[in-house]
This record gives C-alpha cells, structure tokens and sequence, in this order.
C-alpha cells in the first residue's frame, strides 16, 4: 500500500505538473529534516510524488527549462525527470490526483470516474486543505512509518473531499500555463504551487 502517492496532472508534463512534483517531494524532505530520527532517503518510501500529461506530445522530454530553473533555485531536484502520457494506470495508483486545471480535472475523472474523490485542482486542494482539522489524522511516528503516512495522507484526502461539499472549482484555483512566457509567470506559478504543496507535506508529516 505505501507510500502515500500523489499525481500531478497538466496539460503536456513539462511545465507545470513536474514543478508539483518535485517542489512536493522538496517540502516533504524538508520536513523529514526537522525531524532527527528520519533520514532524506526516507522521501520517496513515504511519499511519491509523479506526474503526466494529458497529451503526449512531449514524452520523454526534460522538464522545460524555466521550470526547472524555479524547481533548482528553491532547492529542488530535476534529475531523472522525463515527461509522460497520462495513463489509466497512473490515476488507479494515486491515493491523491492534483490537476493544474479543472478541465484536467475533468479529464482524469471522464477516465477514471471512481477517482473523482481523490482528484482535485491543485488551487482548490489548496485552498480547502486549512478547513480541515488536522488534529483528528491518525498520528504520525518518530521516525515516520510509511503505513502511518499513507493512512494520514487517506484520511486527510477523504476529509478534503468532505469539506468539498460536491462544490465545483473556483476560477481561481487554476494555475496559468506557463509554456511560453517569461521567467516571471514561471516564478508566480511555482509559487502558487508552493503554496499548496507545502501545507500538504506539513499535514503528512506534522
């Protein structure tokens, strides 16, 4: 069952959805470094964070260089990193889907519609996460267990889903699509992603 897995879902996996991906796995090893009993090879067995593309014309790409340059200059890894199709099989073994768009959104629930309570626009995830009372989550050991983490992170995307109410995205929670523009809109995407994903590692790993 573990790690706890997050998909990150864009348009062609090259700009915004691996900036998820690995500004998520950054704050997750961020936070395994407040704590002295973990180690940061920990990361991936506690977390995984991926993403894919609903096109496929930039399979097996790099991420696009602005985008990697923001992932850097906060500290992040780009290595290894080749962009991908989304696949059916992607969505089955998510336990949380993170969309840039809520047509992607759509998109990964006309798929897979039994993900629909796990699959949300990254704004939206974003933005509902603080209503959540993250003192009711299975608690989470020193050094963490990957069954803890998994069971947490079930737990916090079911009461995500809940405070949800069956409500449609807010114009809002989308993030722009970068490809393109300057280094500018790049920086102000990564930060929204920032925004999201950090508060998401700090409820995983309190």
């Amino acid at each position: 069952m573990p790690p706890f897995t997050v998909l990150h879902v864009c348009l062609g996996n090259i700009c915004r959805s691996p900036m998820a991906e690995r500004l998520l796995a950054l704050a997750v090893r961020e936070r395994l470094a407040r704590r002295p009993a973990a180690e940061a090879a920990d990361v991936d067995r506690l977390v995984h964070s991926h993403s894919a593309g609903t096109g496929g014309w930039h399979a097996g790409e790099e991420m696009n260089p602005p985008a990697a340059r923001q992932v850097r200059s906060r500290g992040g890894d780009v290595d290894d990193f080749g962009a991908r199709k989304l696949r059916s099989e992607h969505i089955d073994a998510a336990d949380l889907v993170l969309t840039a768009t809520a047509d992607q959104q759509e998109y990964v629930v006309a798929l897979r519609p039994d993900a629909a309570d796990r699959t949300f626009v990254l704004g939206e995830f974003g933005r509902l996460l603080p209503t959540v009372d993250a003192t009711v989550l299975p608690p989470v050991t020193d050094p963490p267990d990957p069954d803890a983490v998994h069971a947490r992170g079930s737990a916090l995307v079911a009461a995500v889903a809940a405070a949800r109410h069956g409500s449609s995205p807010l114009p809002g929670d989308d993030l722009d699509d970068p490809w393109g523009r300057g280094d500018q809109c790049f920086s102000r995407v990564a930060d929204e992603i920032e925004e999201a994903v950090q508060p998401l590692a700090a409820v995983l790993l309190p």
